[in-house]
């Protein structure tokens, strides 16, 4: 079972134009790492072990920063808990 849930909002400082160009570039860095993954209007919430979850916004920033953002802001929110948390308990229900 995972062990936590964390959602990114990347918020690139660039024109309007090239917002969305940018975070599809992110979206396919979190498809890449074979996580689950949950993709929303504000934000994508991804599963798994912390480690990995937070080496993944590294990653996350570097793809922005290689498209030459000069700045990106990004929000992270984690749920976290030892014997692990899962997208499906919170939004399964709903699907």
């Amino acid at each position: 079972m995972a062990e936590a849930n964390l959602s990114l909002q990347i918020l690139p400082v660039v024109d309007e134009d090239k917002i969305y160009g940018i975070v599809d570039k992110v979206i396919s860095v979190i498809k890449d790492s074979q996580l689950k993954y949950v993709v929303g209007p504000m934000e994508t919430t991804i599963e798994g072990d912390l480690d990995t979850l937070l080496g993944l916004v590294k990653k996350a920033l570097e793809v922005c920063t290689e498209a030459e953002v000069a700045r990106v802001i990004a929000v992270v929110k984690i749920d976290y808990k030892p014997s692990g948390v899962t997208i499906d308990e919170k939004i399964g229900k709903y699907r």
